[in-house]
């Protein structure tokens, strides 16, 4: 998907995040993006498979362009979310941006190990993450060619 053919169209961005704060940010730097952007935020690794999947009471969700996955969440941590992810056939070409308080370099590889496109340490200063966000929406948004299925 080019950027012509996202004018006029919604980027659709899951983000997968327990820590109502970090929602917040993400919220209010994706709404200053250059693009439109449809946000869905889930707080555990178990409702981001069931999201995707389409289950439950996410019968109807529509699949997202871009994953923002924390690390460090309850019921099922983002490796294995990202384990997951990356072998089911019908949703590994989603791209997956890590975000991540952690700088370990082991959490770091094995993020890279499960295929995640991209891993980045969230700052922890509110207008340094807000401003990661927004660069990650833009380079998204912008930049990268992304699956249509």
């Amino acid at each position: 998907m080019t950027v012509d053919a996202l004018v006029g169209r919604t980027l659709g961005v899951l983000l997968v995040e327990d820590d109502p704060g970090d929602v917040v940010i993400a919220q209010e730097a994706l709404r200053a993006g250059n693009l439109a952007t449809q946000l869905d935020v889930v707080s555990d690794g178990v409702e981001a498979m069931a999201y995707l999947r389409n289950e439950g009471r996410y019968a109807g969700a529509k699949r997202p362009d871009l994953i923002l996955l924390d690390l460090n969440l309850p019921r099922m941590s983002g490796h294995e979310v990202l384990a997951e992810l990356k072998a089911d056939e019908s949703l590994r070409r989603i791209p997956v941006v890590v975000l991540s308080t952690s700088v370990a370099a082991e959490d770091v590889a094995r993020s890279y190990d499960l295929h995640a496109n991209v891993y980045v340490a969230k700052p922890v200063d509110f207008d340094e993450f807000a401003g990661v966000i927004k660069q990650i929406d833009d380079f998204f948004a912008s930049v990268v060619q992304l699956s249509t299925n």
